[in-house]
């Protein structure tokens, strides 16, 4: 059965998230002060392991990695933006 699923992100560069094989990233947004995902799941699939990336602006991004953007937030009225994506590991 498909149902939506929210996993909370920490605020750092890279981290990875256990979500049902072929899960549909949906959004992310803030969530009581704290960045949040959600996901359009199987829940009957097996998890799999998939990488989060989070860049503030004007950061650079390493070109050979293979990136799906998900969406942007903002923390403390503005004074934080992350920037997420998704990197795609082949």
């Amino acid at each position: 059965m498909k149902t939506i699923w929210k996993y909370n992100l920490e605020i750092t560069d890279e981290q990875f998230i256990n979500i049902p094989e072929g899960a549909e990233i949906l959004t992310i947004q803030i969530q009581k002060g704290k960045p949040v995902l959600w996901g359009l799941v199987n829940d009957k699939d097996k998890n799999e392991t998939r990488k989060i990336r989070i860049f503030g602006t004007g950061i650079p991004i390493i070109t050979d990695w293979s990136l799906k953007y998900i969406g942007t937030y903002q923390l403390l009225n503005g004074d934080l933006i992350g920037h997420v994506f998704e990197e795609i590991i082949k």
